[in-house]
């Protein structure tokens, strides 16, 4: 009688979203603002959406390439922000504060990468000025944003 050896099958594994990693550019929705940090859902990596729920960390250091010390971190994002920004490292977590065993840390330093769609408290669709603001198309309000260079 032949002997029988266990088999393993992997099903489904083509279906899987992606996953970010290192040098990844996603696209992610700012979830909580802190004095520190800020926290997003990765929605996207490259063009391809993603099937799990991935946590990005952006850290004050990491909004910006000059004048690090004076980021704030409530100027540059808002919650419901889209952010472009690139995968600086993975990171399991031994915070248990966030609730997640692994979370991604995010950078939006390069001038392309930033806040690339946001909604005024007016509930629209912002329009960037500058680098540092989106204006209201509606009120004419304008709110401080790390704004992602569009079309570099």
């Amino acid at each position: 009688k032949p002997l029988q050896r266990p088999t393993v099958e992997v099903i489904g594994h083509k279906a899987r979203g992606a996953v970010p990693e290192a040098g990844s550019v996603v696209i992610a929705r700012v979830t909580k603002v802190m004095a520190k940090t800020a926290s997003a859902d990765i929605m996207c990596v490259g063009t391809k959406s993603v099937r799990e729920k991935f946590t990005g960390v952006i850290r004050q250091q990491d909004v910006r390439a000059t004048e690090i010390d004076k980021v704030d971190m409530h100027l540059a994002f808002r919650p419901g922000d889209i952010v472009r920004a690139v995968v600086v490292s993975f990171s399991s977590l031994r915070k248990l504060s966030l609730g997640d065993a692994r979370a991604y840390y995010l950078s939006t330093a390069k001038n392309e990468l930033g806040v690339v769609s946001a909604n005024s408290t007016a509930g629209e669709t912002m329009v960037p000025i500058s680098w540092t603001e989106m204006q209201c198309p509606l009120t004419g309000q304008i709110e401080q944003r790390k704004v992602a260079k569009v079309g570099s």
